[in-house]
C-alpha cells in the first residue's frame, strides 16, 4: 500500500518539542516509503485556540524542512485540511450513528456532569458519565431540565475487554467498564477529537497513525468507532514519552519548550532535526550523527523505542556545536550575520553594518568555541569594538608587577609598529624572540598581549587573532592598554 501519514496539531499554543517530534517521525516515514505527508489542523476546540498559533506551527515545520504534500494551502482532493471547515462531514457521520442506534443525544448540563463526577470520585468509582440519557426516560427528564441543544454520545459496551494492537507495544488490553460513553459532537456543532480524528483519518486514507503515547488510552474508543462505521483502522504507532533529565515529563522548567524558542536561541535546524530524530528512535547502539538523507534511508517504525526518551539540552548543544563546525566559512558567516546585526541583542550600532568579508576571516577562529549562533555577538564583539572595556589589573600576568608589565607591553607595541609582515607565522616568530630578549615567559607576554588586544583572558589563538584584527587596530589597543596601566 502507499503510505499516507499525517501530522494533526491543534493551534492552541506554540509547537512544543514532543509535538514536532511526532511531525518529524511522520515526515521521515513518508519520505522513506515515498509516501504522502499530510498536515491537518485540528481546531475544533474553539475555546482553546491561541491567535498566531497556526503560523507558529507552520513556521516550525518550515524551519526544520518538514515540507508537506497535502495540507493548508493545498488543493488536493482530500481537503479541506482545517477541521473547522469540515463540520458538515462530522455532523453527517454523527447523524448516521444516531440513526443506527450506535449513539444518542445527551441533555445533561455541565453542572450535573460535574456533580456526578464528584460523587463517583467520592465513592471511588470511575468518574465517567453515568449514562442517564442512554435510556429514553432519563433523556426525557434531562431534556426537561435542559432544553438546549444536546451533545451526541457514543454507545460504548458496558462490559468486557477490548484489545488494541500498537506497532511499538504490541497488544494492549483495556477494560471497557472503565470507559464511559464519550462525546462525539458538542452542542455547538463542533466534533470532539475522537470523532473528527477517526472520520478524517478514514476519508484522508491515512495508513499509519504515529502520535504521542498520551493518546494510547483513546485507542479503544477509536477502534470501536472504526468498527461502528465499518471502516478499516490504520496501523497505530504510539511514540514514547519525552522526559526531562530528572525523568519527569518535559516542561518549561527543563528549558525551552517550543521548537521556535530553540530556533531563537541560535540552534541550527539540521542539529535540531538530528537531535529530535533520536528521541525515541535509534539505528543501533552507537550511531548518533545523521544527515537528513541518512535518516530518510534508515527510518522505519520497527526501530521506534517503547521506553521514554530523555531530552538532554547538553546533548543538543553538542549536536549544535558539531553542525556549526561542519559549516564552511562562508555559510557560517551568513548564519552569524543576522545575530550580529540584530538591533536588540547584536553588536553596538557603531559596529554595524558588519563587514561580511571581515566576518568571514573571523569565523575560523571562533568556530570551535561556538555552541549556539546566539553566542556570536558576545563572543565576537571584541573584533568589532572601537574601545575595549576591561579591568586593567587583568593585564598584569601572574609573577609580574605593573611596572614590568608596562615595560613588556611597550616592547610589544614597538615590535608591532616595526613588523611589516602581519602574517600569523611572522608575528609568532617576532614575539617569541621578544619574550626571550626580555627574559620573560612566553605565557606572560602572550597573556598580557591577549588582554590588551581582546579585553579577555580567554580568546582564540593569539597570533591568529592579531592577524585578523590587523596591525592598525592592534597597535591602537596596545597603546590603550599602556594608558590603562
Amino acid at each position: 500500500m502507499t503510505v499516507r501519514v499525517r501530522y494533526a496539531p491543534s493551534p492552541t499554543g506554540d509547537p512544543h518539542v514532543g509535538n514536532i517530534r511526532s511531525a518529524l517521525f511522520n515526515w521521515l516515514y513518508a519520505r522513506h516509503t515515498s509516501g504522502t505527508f499530510i498536515v491537518r489542523i485540528e481546531d475544533t476546540d474553539q475555546a482553546r485556540l491561541v491567535p498566531g498559533s497556526l503560523d507558529a506551527i507552520l513556521d516550525a515545520l518550515r524551519w526544520l524542512g518538514l515540507d508537506w504534500d497535502e495540507g493548508p494551502g493545498s488543493d488536493a482532493p482530500h481537503g479541506p485540511y482545517v477541521q473547522s471547515e469540515r463540520l458538515d462531514i462530522y455532523r453527517k457521520h454523527a447523524d448516521w450513528l444516531l440513526g443506527e442506534g450506535k449513539a444518542y443525544h445527551c441533555y445533561c448540563t455541565p453542572e450535573r456532569l460535574d456533580a456526578v463526577r464528584k460523587q463517583r470520585q467520592k465513592e471511588r468509582q470511575p468518574t465517567g458519565y453515568d449514562r442517564r440519557c442512554r435510556e429514553p426516560n432519563g433523556a426525557a427528564e434531562a431534556r426537561e431540565e435542559n432544553p438546549n441543544l444536546p451533545v451526541v454520545r457514543f454507545k460504548m459496551p458496558t462490559e468486557g475487554n477490548i484489545t488494541v494492537n500498537d506497532f511499538v507495544r504490541g497488544e494492549v488490553t483495556f477494560d471497557v467498564s472503565l470507559l464511559d460513553d464519550f462525546v462525539l459532537l458538542k452542542s455547538d456543532g463542533y466534533p470532539t477529537y475522537h470523532l473528527a480524528n477517526v472520520v478524517d483519518d478514514h476519508l484522508m486514507e491515512i495508513t499509519h497513525v504515529m502520535r504521542a503515547e498520551e493518546w494510547l488510552p483513546s485507542a479503544p474508543r477509536h477502534k470501536l468507532l472504526y468498527e461502528a462505521f465499518g471502516y478499516e483502522m490504520p496501523v497505530l504507532v504510539h511514540l514514547p514519552l519525552i522526559l526531562g533529565p530528572d525523568r519527569s515529563k518535559l516542561s518549561k522548567r527543563h528549558g525551552a519548550a517550543s521548537v521556535l524558542e530553540f530556533r531563537d536561541m541560535g540552534y541550527l535546524p539540521d542539529a535540531m532535526f538530528n537531535f529530535l530524530a533520536l528521541l525515541g528512535w535509534s539505528l543501533d547502539e552507537t550511531s548518533e550523527v545523521f544527515s537528513k538523507d541518512d535518516l530518510i534511508k534508515h527510518f522505519t517504525p520497527e526501530r521506534i523505542l517503547a521506553n521514554p526518551a530523555v531530552f538532554n539540552i547538553e546533548k543538543l548543544d553538542w549536536f549544535n556545536g558539531l553542525y556549526i563546525r561542519g559549516m564552511d566559512d562562508s555559510a557560517l558567516a551568513d548564519a552569524l550575520l543576522p545575530w550580529l546585526e540584530d538591533d536588540e541583542h547584536g553588536l553596538p550600532a557603531s559596529a554595524r553594518p558588519v563587514d561580511r568579508a571581515y566576518l568571514a576571516s573571523i569565523v575560523p577562529l571562533e568556530r570551535e568555541r561556538l555552541k549556539r549562533l546566539s553566542e556570536a555577538p558576545e563572543m565576537l564583539s571584541f573584533f568589532f569594538e572601537e574601545r575595549l572595556d576591561y579591568d586593567a589589573s587583568l593585564l598584569v600576568p601572574k609573577g609580574l608587577d605593573a611596572d614590568t608589565t608596562r615595560a613588556m607591553l611597550e616592547a610589544a607595541l614597538a615590535t608591532a609598529e616595526s613588523v611589516d609582515d602581519w602574517s600569523v607565522g611572522a608575528l609568532e616568530t617576532a614575539y617569541r624572540a621578544l619574550a626571550e630578549r626580555l627574559g620573560v615567559k612566553t605565557g606572560q607576554l602572550f597573556g598580557a598581549m591577549r588582554v590588551a588586544v581582546t579585553g579577555r583572558t580567554a580568546a582564540p589563538p593569539l597570533f591568529d587573532t592579531l592577524s585578523v584584527l590587523g596591525k592598525e587596530r592592534c597597535v591602537s589597543r596596545l597603546r590603550a592598554a599602556l594608558a590603562a596601566l
